[in-house]
This record gives structure tokens, sequence and C-alpha cells, in this order.
């Protein structure tokens, strides 16, 4: 057998630049941040013997020449830490650059000796030397601070103290620091990538509701002018994204009837996702929502009211769509001559037939679909909701998005991809903004703690932005069929505090719609197939405390983001606790939650309080947003009782009533 030999590299790089972070796949994919958000950036770096090191982050915006720095610190076990500030949108990209660093290796060790009163004549002479050598590529002030340091430093008729004093100086040190050469430096392998998105990717409160349904009497086909008579109530709710089902000519052929019946009668409506018909596609309106010219109206009014329309986008179509008979080979065509409709066995979904990302026409297809995006942002929409995206390419989207997001760096993109995890994670590295999750079926103390746990405290949180929902058109669950007002209200709370990005099918949820096709977590008489009415002054409905949770998080920098998420313990496996922290702003938020929608729970809380940037001694007031109800807590043990028929949870503000000083850990 061969030996293997390695070729001497004889360099004299010392520093070793590793394990950088954020880095998503070896820098193959960017990391995800919003304007104005503060980056952490962190590697290990290090070097053999005991010189001191430096370290710096070089980023600038893509395309740019010029590198901007930032200096790192050392944190602990040679990992250092820096932070970036990116103020524009698109991709930056940055790289970390490590050197020995002479000048603080000689002023670390001069410090030591003048403690121990051992200075020598030499170590000035040292440090001099090193000054001369800096003055070299130093400028203006630098440069006459670092000649006037080494005149005192060589200076044999003045005291050592007097010399250790200028050497130890810190505007002196920077300048030095300014000015170092960087003899030999590492620089980290691979330039790495941010995308930097605007800051709705980060924070969005969401209503989705079928614009055929607007009348709300179960019989009138509504259109875009009567969602623009929606859009008070819409907004009052305290949302900031109105979100639609597809708004395009639904498929005659193989239209499906109420609850998925395979046989529509004369009259029936079909499911908006049936996208496409003699009327047009996905680049057309349906004519009984109305006109291009009241669409634009609608988007204009909804601007007006704060509100910013999302769009579905399903990339499907039906069997009469005119994609079929312009470009049959787009679809996959079965042995006996058909078109292959979508299937997820035992369902079937005659009336959808799925586009074919293996054609031979694949430049021609991804062209086409990315043109439904460029179509609809002329149109100004900038949200997207793409429906079901783990079913087409993952090549695909990464094209497509980046394409999209370099000539609009402000387009949103939500996945709706409820599947495997690696393939959820998959389309965010890909370049989904945002991702539907889990949350659904997250129903218990542990589950619901692992599951944000990971999407908010490991590498996932660089690049995975949870939207959490607890209801849409496809997913009523067991918990909301069975379990009553107080279960809505505990899976609002939850929802709108776990997760910055949050939405609700609506007027389905603060109506409290709980009827169930039998065996499965489907709505009867689904609004996908048929129209409903709604009755938005009921007196039952959760609108006002939809309300008061939605201005809490509106009010509070706090539950804008979810990188502060942190799990806090308490003695009652019913009760989940946890807090969300803004510390550049002082906020601090403190959620209390009972998962029992039938019976009160109470047990002692043992808050992290360092999470909550107390003392651990501290007297601390908590507000409850819901109740309006204060109370003086202290320390770690505090006692908390919830009767669900009443509230089932609390949405604490936390001020602290002793700080004199800030104590907050920064979670950079």
């Amino acid at each position: 057998m061969g030996e293997l030999t390695l070729e001497p590299p004889f360099t004299n790089q010392r520093v070793v630049v590793s394990g950088v972070s954020p880095e998503i796949e070896g820098g193959r994919h960017p990391a995800k941040c919003v304007v104005g958000e503060v980056v952490a950036i962190e590697a290990d770096v290090f070097c053999d013997s005991h010189d001191a090191l430096a370290a710096v982050i070089q980023h600038r915006d893509l395309g740019e020449e010029d590198w901007f720095e930032v200096r790192m610190e050392p944190v602990v076990n040679d990992r250092w830490r820096g932070a970036i500030r990116p103020e524009q949108l698109g991709l930056v990209e940055f790289r970390v650059v490590g050197w020995v660093d002479r000048f603080g290796t000689w002023r670390r060790d001069l410090a030591k000796k003048h403690a121990a009163d051992v200075v020598e004549a030499v170590d000035f002479l040292v440090g001099a030397e090193l000054a001369a050598e800096f003055a070299k590529t130093a400028a203006g002030d630098d440069r006459r601070l670092i000649e006037g340091a080494r005149e005192t430093l060589v200076d044999a008729d003045l005291t050592a103290t007097t010399r250790v004093d200028v050497a130890l100086d810190g505007d002196f040190a920077e300048a030095m620091f300014r000015a170092d050469p960087r003899r030999f430096a590492t620089e980290h392998e691979r330039t790495l990538r941010i995308r930097v998105d605007r800051e709705r990717a980060r924070f969005s409160t969401w209503y989705e509701l079928f614009p055929r349904s607007a009348v709300g009497d179960g019989e009138t086909h509504g259109t875009f002018r009567d969602v623009i008579d929606r859009l008070p109530y819409v907004a009052g709710l305290g949302f900031d994204v109105l979100y639609f089902p597809p708004i395009h000519p639904i498929g005659e052929v193989n239209r499906k009837g109420p609850n998925n019946a395979t046989t529509a009668e004369e009259g029936d409506l079909g499911s908006p996702w049936a996208i496409g018909s003699k009327d047009g596609g996905h680049k057309d309106v349906h004519p009984a929502l109305g006109t291009i010219e009241d669409f634009r109206d609608l988007r204009d009014a909804a601007a007006e009211h704060g509100l910013e329309l999302a769009m579905d986008i399903a990339f499907q179509a039906a069997p009469d769509h005119p994609y079929v008979d312009a470009h049959p080979n787009w679809f996959r065509q079965l042995p006996d001559g058909t078109i292959r409709y979508a299937e997820n066995p035992p369902k079937k979904y005659q009336d959808i037939y799925p586009f074919d990302f293996e054609t031979e026409d694949a430049e021609g297809l991804w062209v086409e679909l990315k043109s439904v995006f460029d179509h609809w942002i002329d149109e100004g929409i900038r949200i997207f909701r793409v429906d079901n995206p783990h079913t087409k390419s993952f090549p695909f989207w990464e094209w497509c998005i980046s394409e999209v997001t370099r000539e609009h760096p402000d387009v949103i993109f939500l996945a709706e991809a409820f599947t495997r995890p690696k393939v959820m994670k998959e389309l965010a590295k890909r370049g989904f903004t945002q991702s539907y999750t889990y949350f659904s079926w997250r129903q218990q103390k542990w589950e619901i703690e692992q599951y944000y746990t990971e999407l908010n405290q490991t590498d996932v949180a660089d690049y995975f932005r949870s939207n959490a929902w607890p209801n849409t058109p496809d997913i009523l669950t067991e918990q909301l069929q069975y379990g009553g007002r107080s279960m809505y209200l505990q899976r609002l709370i939850l929802a709108a505090t776990l997760s910055a990005n949050y939405g609700m099918y609506g007027p389905a949820f603060e109506l409290m719609w709980s009827e169930a096709r039998p065996g499965a977590e489907e709505y009867l008489d689904n609004e996908k197939y048929q129209l409903r009415a709604w009755d938005l002054d009921a007196e039952h409905s959760l609108a006002e405390l939809i309300r008061i949770v939605n201005a809490a998080r509106h009010e509070h920098p706090a539950l804008q983001q979810d990188r502060t998420l942190r799990f806090h313990h308490i003695e009652n496996e019913q009760l989940l606790v946890y807090s969300k922290t803004d510390p550049a702003r002082d906020d601090v938020i403190l959620c209390v939650v009972n998962l029992d929608p039938n019976w009160t729970q109470s047990g002692w809380t043992w808050l992290d309080m360092k999470a909550l940037g107390l003392p651990a001694d501290a007297s601390f007031q908590v507000h409850d947003l819901i109740g309006d109800a204060r109370y003086l807590w202290s320390g770690r043990r505090n006692y908390v009782e919830l009767d669900p028929h009443v509230t089932p949870g609390h949405i604490f503000v936390v001020r602290n009533l002793s700080r004199t000083e800030r104590d907050f850990d920064y979670y950079l």
C-alpha cells in the first residue's frame, strides 16, 4: 500500500480560524436576518503557544468592493464573537480574519511584569520597535500618537512607571490595533452570506379569509369590493397581513362538490386550488370576484388600513387550465393517455394536475412559473404563501426565489409545507422566508418545549423562521374540535407569543367553528368547496381577546422576535412558562399557560432570573396584559393558578422594582 504524504506548506501562518457561525451547510446557503437586526458572528480562533490573538469580521453588501470591519472579542475556550447590523435589503457577505497580536502580547506581558516589578529596559525597546513598525502603516492622528508613544518608550530618563502608563494607554492600544500590518493573518477559507429581509419577515400577524364568503350570508358570492368592506374588521383585530386562498379562475372539469365530493352539482363553486379554466389561469382573477381593477382598489384600500395583501401561489392546474393544452409536456402522461392527477393516497384530487418537474422542457416550465410571481409583483404584491412547495423541485425554488429577491429584495415567501422535518428545513435553506410549523400538533408541555428550543436555540434559527397557525382550512385538530373556548384561547396565546410570526384562518377561529368531518382533522362543510355564513357580531366571538393579544404583540418588541425565547421550570406538567426579552428596549414578557382546557392548574415557578434580566433576589411586578391584573413577585419561586374557564394564560409584562443597573444576558 502506498503511504499518504503531505507536501510541506512552508508557511508562517500560525492562527487557525474555524467553526464560523452562522454557516449554513458550509456556506452553501445564506443565513437570514432583517434590516437593523444585530447578527452575532462567532468563530474558533486559536494558535500554538501563548501569544495574544486578534480577530475581525469583514463584511460588505454583495457587489460592493470595500470591506467594513468589526472587531471580535474572545468569549470562552478559544471562541470569539462579534456582531454586525445590516441596514440594507439584499445579501451581505462576511468573513473572519485572525492573526497573532504582537503588540497585544507585548502589552499583556508588560503589565504582568510591571505588577511583579520585574520590568527591564529591553522590554520598552521591544514595544518601541513595534511602534516604529506600525507607524509606517498608520495615518493622521494614529501615526502621531504612535510616534509619540515610541519616543516615551525609548526615553531612559523617564521612570518605568511613566513609560508603562503610556504602554498601557487605551488610545495607544486602539491606534496600534488599527495600524497592525497583520503579519501572517489567516482568513477563513469561506466567505459566507446573510440574506437581509425586511422587518415583516421576522414579525407578522396573518389573517386568512375566503373573498367569496366576504358577504357572510352563506348564499351570496363575495367580491373584492365586499372584502374592502371587511377591512376595518380585520385591521381592528390587530392583523397586518391579509391572506387569500387562490383568487384565479376555478376549473370546471372534474370540479369538486361540498366536502370534497367527486361529483359537483350545478352551482357548486369548486376548490380555489383547482386553478384555471376558459377564463384564464394563474395570472387572471376569477370573474365572480371582480376585475383586476377591483383587485387593485382592494390592494390600495388594504394599505390604507395598515394591511398588506398576501397571495396564495399554488403551482398546479385544473384539467381545463390553458397550460394543459398549450404545454401538455409539463404534466405526467399515464400509459392510458390520460394526465396524472394529484394524489396523496387514499386522498384523490381529480380536479388538480401537478406539474412534472422532470419534464424535458424544464427551462420553459421554470421561466413560466417565475413569471407568475413577476406578474403579481407588478400588481403590488410582495408577500406570497406558497401551497405545498415540498411537492416541487428544490432546485427550482432556489433559482426562482433567488431571482425574484435579487430583483425585488422586499418579497416574502411563506412555505406551506406540512411535511417531514428535513424537507421543511431544506425549503428554508433554499430561500423561503418563513415556514409553517408543527405547532398545531405540539400539544404537550415537553414537546412544545423541545420543538421551540430546537427552532430558536440551535443553528436552525439561523435560516428557519417559524409561522405558527392554530388552524387552517385544512387543519382542525382534535384539540379544537373538543377543547371548547378555553382551548381556542390557549392556542391563540401560544401561537401569538411562542412565534413572532403567526396567523389564523378566520372567521372560523374567532367564531370557534369546530365541526369536523368524521374521523378527520378537517372542517365539515369546508369553505374550500362552498360559501360559509359568518356572524362577525356573535356574542361568543373571540374577537376582543384577539385584539388584546395582537395589541400586546405590536406594543412589545420582545414578542416581535424569537431569538430570546426561553422556557422556565414550574412544578406542574400542565403549566408552561416561557419568556421573551428585548434588552435594548428594556422589554420583558413572561407567559404562563394552562395546557389543560378543563381544570384549574397551579404550581410554583423556578424562574431563570438571568434570562429575565433580573438579580436572583429581585422583587418585581408582573402585569397581565389579558386580565390587567398586577402581582408582586420576588425571586425565582412564585405561585401561579389558572382557571381555564376564566383565562387559560397570562401574558405578563415584567417590571423590576429594584433595578439599579441592567443585568440582561443579551443572547447575541
